[in-house]
């Protein structure tokens, strides 16, 4: 059985990549593989055009292939499947539909040091001169200012446009449970955050088990959970139960959180394996995934998830999930129908333990894994690798594979399409800007 790469790489007006894995090997010996594509068969076959890619020796698996299209013409749609061929005939992989840009011919991702400088620890001040530790989570305000999960101490901290950086909330060197005004307030690992149309900042208290809401003038409370890990829908917080017999919804770990449009605030409950929505009523409930982790595309319960780590929601009320796991992309529908955008079990070195994600007011998402790379995977269905070399750990500002990053978990974009990096094990803030060559 033939599994087509499921999203195409690096299109340009004249190139794509692509590729495939081998599922089921049979009994006889794999003679050829690669992809076919074709601009007017929309389920291309070997006889149409095709790469031949290296076949790997035969063994008990085989590793992914990846298949490199050239002499494409711009502005065009293709579609594509990826085929195996041993004794026995030739398998095909489902069909990938896909279309060249009319001129864009590369992308250049520069990676730059915003904040901080590599040495962890707790220092207010301007670019590098600054001290995080272990910073986990970004997100960005109406007015271009960065903030950050500083997790390892617990706080939340802000960065100007200017690069200056200040703590808004969280008392230093304390790891606690306690809301009230921002200075005195506490966090224990926060996680993931994002902001509300009204400039509310929700927190995911990752140690804490909690959400928690941070105001434009400063005041933290709790805005859904007990403080107690466990796994339990209900109520948000007791101003929100309903009568004796109601009970406190329950976090484990949660990750990442976003807000929608309306003032849903969703959550990636990391040790709870599960997709969280916090209603605007003050109600939590599961909209998809069970506890025991998993990797299902189904709807609501039935769908299983492996550690999410990142969530993103779309004006349309699409939420996206990094499985992280399962080292893939997943999109739960209105409806609660869970699929694979990309990624997968099968491909986990296409994207190798996603950490976070976001979305620009186009409906792009930008992906960071933890083997070191940032990724634009377009509303086109088109994933780019940006900047960072897989496995590859290091503190390199550059272009490209050139630039290299160490465990990066966060990752936000600012209207002017700026993306701001959560680089933990460097203990920074990296800056990256695209440039795009016609």
């Amino acid at each position: 059985m033939v599994i087509t790469t499921s999203s195409i790489i690096d299109v340009t007006s004249t190139t794509a990549q692509s590729g495939g894995v081998i599922s089921s090997l049979g009994n006889a010996v794999l003679t050829a593989t690669g992809v076919c594509y074709s601009a007017t068969n929309t389920t291309p076959t070997t006889a149409n055009t095709k790469t031949s890619d290296p076949v790997a020796t035969y063994q008990i698996s085989y590793p992914p292939f990846t298949s490199k299209l050239t002499n494409l013409t711009p502005n065009t749609t293709y579609y594509l499947r990826a085929y195996a061929t041993n004794s026995a005939g030739t398998g095909y992989g489902s069909v990938v539909k896909f279309t060249t840009s009319s001129s864009l011919t590369a992308i250049f991702a520069t990676a730059t040091t915003f904040a901080g400088n590599g040495t962890a620890g707790y220092v207010d001040a301007s670019g590098l001169s600054a001290q995080f530790n272990n910073p986990e989570g970004v997100t960005v305000d109406s007015k271009g200012n960065v903030y950050v999960s500083d997790t390892y101490n617990s706080l939340i901290r802000m960065i100007t446009p200017a690069g200056a950086v200040s703590t808004v909330a969280g008392t230093p060197a304390t790891i606690g449970y306690a809301d009230g005004p921002a200075a005195s307030a506490q966090f224990y690992a926060p996680g993931g955050s994002a902001f509300d149309t009204q400039g509310n900042l929700y927190v995911a208290d990752f140690g804490n088990n909690v959400i928690r809401k941070i105001t434009p003038a400063g005041i933290v409370s709790t805005y859904a959970g007990d403080g107690t890990a466990g796994y339990r829908n209900g109520a948000a917080t007791s101003a929100n139960l309903t009568g004796t017999t109601d009970t406190l919804c329950m976090f484990n770990n949660p990750q990442a959180v976003a807000v929608d449009v309306a003032g849903n605030v969703y959550v990636a409950d990391r040790g709870n394996n599960v997709i969280r929505k916090i209603l605007t009523t003050g109600r939590v409930i599961t909209i998809a995934g069970t506890r025991t982790a998993g990797y299902v595309d189904a709807t609501d319960e039935l769908a299983s998830f492996n550690n999410p780590s990142g969530i993103a929601v779309d004006a349309q009320g699409n939420v996206y999930v990094a499985d992280q796991g399962n080292s893939a992309i997943r999109k739960i529908t209105p409806a609660d129908v869970v699929t694979t955008i990309a990624g997968g079990p099968t491909q986990a070195t296409l994207l190798n333990l996603p950490s976070g994600l976001t979305m620009d007011n186009a409906g792009n998402l930008y992906i960071v894994d933890e083997g070191g790379r940032v990724f634009e995977y377009t509303s086109a269905n088109v994933l780019y690798d940006l900047a960072g070399n897989l496995n590859t750990s290091g503190f390199v500002n550059g272009t490209g594979v050139g630039a290299l990053f160490s465990n990066p978990q966060g990752i936000a974009i600012d209207a002017s399409g700026n993306i701001y990096v959560a680089d933990q094990y460097n203990n920074c803030i990296r800056k990256i800007v695209i440039t795009l060559a016609n």
